[in-house]
């Protein structure tokens, strides 16, 4: 039987909608099932192999949009990168496939997210200052919106640098502007959330207020991690500059999985966070 029938024939074991955001005992095959479902991870993610292939190029090439706000990542081969990316999800390189699907194991997902979970929560008992944000906000903000409000809940300080920072960029037709949806940085261009993987905008949100702790993505992780603040990120295959800074030791919590599905599939990745929270 594939995971496709496991996932059709089991599905009805899946937490009912309207519990899968709150904080709940959940089997970890419940977990397991609920990421294959939502496709999380999979047997074939959103992006092929020789997109990863090529997006690991462009990195050791210095493409500024691959850096994720972070200098000095080329210190690996291309080979290694693409095995440390193997690492985090979960499937081993061969020389001779340079197509193809790339696997994400489930398994590594809720390990990853576990480990979140539990720098979270060291978070809370110290009561460190945190600042969540995400460069992906039609699939992401969804997930650190609900695990900001476990975090407020256990009095924990949400803080929101920059709150309505706007400026101007060359040749650009609007302003960016960074505001906050429940608690989550977001870039915008005054009318709509938008995709980025420009570390600029927390740059600029640190050099109003530098946290103790951040959960993010794409630039806005990258960024902290430049400056050496202690990062808990989300990374998906083709996005390997958070896997290359974890190997440098700039950075230790990555999850890795696909970061742009329907929002609400990711509630077996809060499920493992907030299971770790006191």
């Amino acid at each position: 039987m594939g995971k496709v029938d496991v996932i059709e024939s089991h599905a009805a074991k899946l937490p009912r909608i309207d519990d899968r955001w709150r904080p709940g005992p959940v089997d970890r095959d419940e977990l397991v099932l609920g990421l294959l479902e939502g496709r999380v991870a999979f047997e074939e993610t959103s992006h092929p192999f020789d997109n990863v292939l090529r997006n690991i190029g462009l990195l050791l090439n210095g493409d500024p949009d691959k850096q994720f706000g972070m200098t000095g990542l080329q210190t690996f081969t291309e080979d290694e990168v693409l095995a440390m990316v193997g690492r985090a999800a979960g499937f081993r390189p061969e020389p001779q496939i340079r197509t193809g699907p790339v696997p994400i194991d489930p398994e590594l997902v809720l390990d990853a997210c576990t480990a979140a979970g539990d720098r979270l929560a060291r978070a809370v008992r110290n009561r460190e200052t945190v600042i969540l944000a995400t460069g992906h906000p039609v699939g992401l903000a969804h997930l650190y919106m609900a695990v900001g409000r476990e975090l407020r809940e256990r009095g924990l300080a949400l803080l929101k640098p920059a709150d309505g920072l706007r400026w101007r960029e060359d040749m650009l037709p609007h302003p960016w502007q960074i505001r906050y949806l429940d608690g989550v940085a977001l870039l915008t261009d005054e009318a709509s959330a938008r995709h980025t993987h420009s570390g600029d905008a927390m740059a600029r949100m640190l050099e109003e207020e530098r946290p103790e702790l951040v959960f993010a993505d794409h630039g806005f992780a990258g960024a902290a991690i430049e400056r050496g603040i202690d990062t808990v990120s989300i990374a998906d295959v083709n996005d390997p500059a958070l896997l290359v800074a974890k190997d440098q030791g700039r950075t230790e919590n990555v999850i890795v999985m696909d970061d742009n599905v329907s929002p609400e599939d990711y509630w077996p990745c809060f499920q493992a966070i907030a299971a770790r929270l006191p």
